[in-house]
């Protein structure tokens, strides 16, 4: 028996309103799917360097061609961001697959105190695997010309008079930003130890996603 006209109307955009949905999602998704296919913006190519490692090593660009590289900068003495910072960079060499070809690069802004030793030390302390993890120092002007000049990482003393304890000696960057394989900084840039308290101390899944992209690139 037929249903009854208000019936069948409501039946009609019932069916039609679960169409536009579908077709919204059909939508949504392969625009998602786009956005994981567009490459990752190009800001710029990475001077060379030349630096000190933890090891004592010198270490050049060279070290890093043909590997995807995630680097920030920080300091040992930090008593604000940095021990966040590299519990989060501890937490991207965790879930990264022992084949990964990708390196993990930490700039000191303090290379007055922060010898080779002392960053091997700290390295340790967070747990780092030195042949994926280098931590970096050399003189203020050749940091400057890799973390300010290439990496857009920003570091500025602190004037004694507004130090609020003997810590506090830096105002710096507190981003990850990221290398492909030719050596290109590429976007985006990912927030860490600030007070990002959605992270913690926890990788944030967009910037894995972005490593795995940038390591299938030619």
């Amino acid at each position: 028996m037929a249903g009854s006209p208000q019936q069948l109307f409501r039946t009609f955009w019932f069916g039609i309103i679960l169409l536009l949905g579908l077709l919204c999602l059909a939508a949504l998704l392969s625009l998602a799917e786009l956005k994981k296919q567009r490459p990752l913006p190009i800001y710029g190519r990475i001077a060379d360097f030349t630096l000190t490692n933890q090891d004592g090593r010198v270490t050049t660009l060279a070290d890093l061609t043909n590997h995807v590289w995630v680097a920030d900068i920080i300091f040992t003495r930090c008593a604000g961001p940095c021990p966040r910072m590299t519990a989060q960079m501890k937490s991207v060499q965790d879930h990264l697959p022992e084949n990964a070809n990708v390196k993990l690069v930490t700039l000191t802004t303090d290379p007055d105190y922060d010898s080779p030793e002392l960053l091997q030390r700290y390295g340790e302390h967070y747990g780092a695997d030195f042949d994926r993890w280098m931590f970096l120092t050399g003189t203020k002007d050749e940091i400057a010309g890799l973390a300010a000049n290439s990496l857009k990482l920003g570091s500025t003393p602190i004037v004694p008079a507004d130090q609020k304890n003997a810590a506090d000696l830096f105002i710096h960057t507190t981003i990850f930003v990221i290398v492909d394989k030719h050596a290109q900084l590429r976007g985006p840039i990912f927030q860490t130890g600030g007070d990002d308290v959605n992270w913690t101390n926890a990788v944030r899944p967009s910037l894995l996603t972005a490593i795995k992209k940038l390591e299938r690139e030619p």
